[in-house]
């Protein structure tokens, strides 16, 4: 049995409809099946999703207030007015004030940009930086990805006596800014057919009405902020990326190139995942640890000399991000192993002085990963007597709602279900904590402390094929709401695996069932090899890829979770370095078991854990789930006692045998019936001298000549007396069956055949028929 961590919840999906959606759009099962599971369940909504054009932009003067900021932009540049534009510090911030500002060089604007500095002025309008670009003489500010919370801000650049236009998609409150055009895709609300915008699609829109027509090489940055700030990938965002995909994968660029070149990918094969996991990160990074500045001096890169090195800025300091983000979840991970107060909270909340604000976010979503609970983590600044923190959630636990109830003492707070951001006083982390605690002991049950699995794309492995996986790209780009499939492979085996890789930490394997095989890669999961056992149903979740190597092309499984309901058998028989064998076993997990004293003499110098002596009557540990066999048991009931009592879920099977009979076999009666005349004609043979030679000339070895002696004397037909064997002349008749010595040995042919030299497959029938005949649950 292998158990995977979390709860699978595998989508049940209408066959009717797949063979429908199949047949009208002419698409493989895969492709009907993932837009099934998103909801395209008539061929109609399906067409529209997979045939999307430029008819999903909506005209930008359907935003409020566009006709306003287009008059007030185009009266600034007509009287040569400076203009700033004031952005934000992540991916989209700086991909919004890139497009905005290459629209209003464009259009020969006296324009220039600021991005507040995420530690010394934190998010959104700050009054000093509006203060210093009036006395620099900007006359109009435009915020991107920004500016619906600026009340105050706005209210001070709008009594200096400029004009201030707030674009910005992020939720409004009940008091709007001051601004002269606020342009958001919800506000009012129902005014614009589509509220999902990024704060880049918002500058867009904004481009748009400023060029009169849609601006198509700025799809690459729209596509960028769009992925990056995980909006929703329907609508008019799907149509932005999906241009920005295409424009970005055969720009000339110089930035799209080097960043190419600094990520490691070829630039053809761009796509959402490439720039979710490559590019954004890397813009992100910047803003994380500091100026946000170069990322935006970097997209406005027109040679390659200033690309190549804004593109290694970028990348170093996105490596400067993963170190700090790595040294920071390995020191909370310290606290929560180390500290039973926090370790035993529902909610962990985790606190450090001199932890970089910036990156405490991804430590959060990190620890959520490892522990599944609600997380918090502080950075602490004593100085100022603040702890300043970002917090993750799992299902149930609405982290913003949950916060709110503690506003007496979290004076500054903000988020949503799943995310939080906050600042107050230091003096109150242990109370959030113990609070936060009792708030969750109320509503987290152990069903929803257990992360859930949604497999939304059961497979058969006859659907699989190259072709399939080509035209599932063709459904993109996944993001989200419209999420990359996660595929199921159900009730398949595995024809061969090894370890690969320089550290032997991944896996290769072949899985197959009735209708066809796969190769499948597990990357960091090669402790598998040592959990999975074959002849065994097994289920797999992953991702489909296409491996190719010298331009042949073949369908891969990239394994992300694994797990089976049914008992395993592992066969270490004939292994004799036991410490190699020992290394495959789960130690703490397992049951040691002996049938002779003999076994647990030789094997307790190399097993720390106890070896159990059989004994009817002695009760094992029932709390272990593995089994391990070290020898051969004295009769086939033993083990089945011991199999039928406990139920392993893992058998190992050992079988340590020192001197094996099954191959010098069992004499037939003719041997017997010779050998006794052969010493009926001999009184007084000295079996012990001529022992060798009658092995000779009979064809059977010693061990089985000493074997027949030993019979005869147990049924008295012979006498041995200062080593000469004697026959007893007219000794009664009796049957070779009663000599116990013929019955063990029968016995231990019998155990032999059955444990020792069966293959795999009978063997592991044999524990199947005893598991089975006991109601074990499959």
């Amino acid at each position: 049995m292998i158990q995977s961590n979390k709860n699978w919840v595998v989508q049940k999906l209408d066959d009717q409809v797949i063979k429908q959606l199949q047949q009208e759009l002419g698409i493989s099962s895969i492709s009907a099946k993932i837009l099934a599971a998103r909801g395209y369940v008539n061929s109609e909504e399906a067409h529209a999703l997979l045939n999307i054009d430029e008819s999903q932009l909506h005209n930008p003067y359907l935003l409020n207030g566009m006709e306003e900021a287009v008059q007030l932009i185009k009266h600034a540049i007509d009287h040569e007015e400076k203009i700033l534009i004031y952005g934000d510090y992540d991916a989209d911030g700086i991909s919004s004030t890139t497009v905005m500002l290459r629209t209003l060089y464009d259009l020969g604007a006296n324009v220039d940009f600021m991005i507040p500095n995420r530690f010394t002025h934190g998010y959104g309008p700050h009054e000093e930086l509006f203060r210093k670009a009036y006395e620099t003489g900007v006359k109009l500010i435009i915020t991107v990805d920004n500016g619906i919370s600026g009340i105050e801000p706005v209210r001070v650049a709008k009594e200096l006596g400029m004009k201030v236009i707030v674009t910005d998609h992020h939720e409004a409150g009940d008091v709007l800014p001051p601004a002269d055009v606020i342009i958001h895709p919800r506000v009012p609300e129902g005014h614009y057919p589509f509220g999902e915008l990024a704060g880049v699609g918002v500058a867009f829109k904004l481009a748009h009405a400023l060029y009169g027509d849609v601006p198509t090489h700025l799809f690459e940055f729209v596509s960028i902020g769009t992925v990056a700030d995980l909006v929703p990938l329907v609508g008019e965002n799907r149509f932005l990326v999906q241009q920005g995909i295409k424009y970005m994968s055969r720009s000339k660029n110089p930035w799209v190139r080097a960043l190419c070149e600094v990520a490691g990918v070829e630039q053809r094969e761009i796509d959402e995942d490439t720039i979710g996991f490559y590019f954004g990160p890397r813009l992100n990074a910047i803003g994380r640890l500091g100026d946000a500045s170069p990322g935006v001096q970097f997209l406005m890169s027109e040679d390659s000399v200033n690309a190549i090195e804004g593109a290694n800025q970028l990348n170093k300091k996105n490596s400067e991000r993963k170190a700090i983000v790595n040294t920071i979840t390995e020191e909370a991970i310290a606290m929560i192993e180390n500290d039973e107060k926090i370790a035993n909270s529902l909610v962990l909340v985790i606190a450090k002085e001199g932890w970089n604000p910036g990156v405490i976010g991804i430590v959060a979503s990190r620890l959520v990963e490892k522990y599944y609970r609600p997380t918090i983590v502080l950075s602490l600044d004593y100085e100022k007597g603040t702890a300043k923190g970002s917090a993750r959630s799992i299902e149930g636990f609405h982290m913003y709602n949950e916060l709110a109830k503690n506003r007496d003492i979290l004076p500054h707070f903000g988020g949503h279900p799943m995310a939080a951001g906050m600042t107050f006083s230091l003096d109150h982390v242990d109370e959030l904590r113990q609070r936060l605690h009792s708030q969750a002991f109320d509503c987290l049950t152990d069903e929803l402390l257990t992360p859930k699995l949604k497999i939304d794309v059961p497979l058969d492995l006859g659907e699989i094929t190259v072709e399939a996986i080509e035209e599932i790209k063709k459904l993109g780009p996944f993001g989200t709401g419209f999420t990359k499939p996660i595929y199921a492979i159900e009730k398949v085996r595995v024809r061969s695996m090894k370890i690969i890789g320089a550290a032997k930490n991944h896996i290769k394997m072949e899985l197959e069932d009735d209708f066809g095989v796969i190769d499948a890669i597990g990357f960091d999961k090669g402790h598998l090899h040592d959990e999975i056992s074959y002849g065994v149903n097994l289920s797999f979740v992953g991702d489909l890829q296409i491996n190719e190597w010298q331009g042949k092309k073949k369908p891969q499984l990239m394994i992300s979770d694994v797990q089976t309901n049914e008992w395993q058998l592992f066969d270490y028989r004939g292994k004799g370095n036991s410490t190699r064998w020992l290394q495959h076993v789960p130690k703490e997990e397992s049951i040691f078991i002996a049938f002779k004293e003999d076994t647990v003499q030789y094997f307790q110098s190399m097993i720390s854990e106890p070896i159990y002596l059989f004994n009817k009557e002695e009760v094992m540990p029932s709390e272990k789930a593995y089994m391990v066999f070290l020898d051969l048991p004295l009769s086939i009931i033993d083990i089945e006692q011991v199999v039928s009592r406990y139920k392993p879920k893992r058998i190992y099977a050992i079988f340590y045998t020192e001197n094996p009979q099954f191959f010098n076999g069992m004499p037939t009666r003719e041997h017997f019936g010779w050998y006794y005349t052969f010493l009926k004609k001999r009184p007084s043979f000295n079996l012990n001298a001529s022992i060798e030679q009658l092995s000779k000339q009979i064809g059977l070895n010693i061990e089985v000549i000493k074997f027949m002696t030993t019979v005869f004397l147990e049924l008295g037909f012979v006498t041995i007396s200062n080593g000469l064997t004697n026959v007893v002349e007219e000794a009664p008749k009796r049957s070779l069956e009663e000599a116990p010595t013929y019955k063990l040995r029968m016995q231990q042919l019998e155990i032999e055949q059955k444990f020792l030299y069966a293959n795999y497959q009978e063997l592991k029938q044999w524990f199947d028929a005893i598991l089975m005949e006991y109601d074990y649950s499959y």
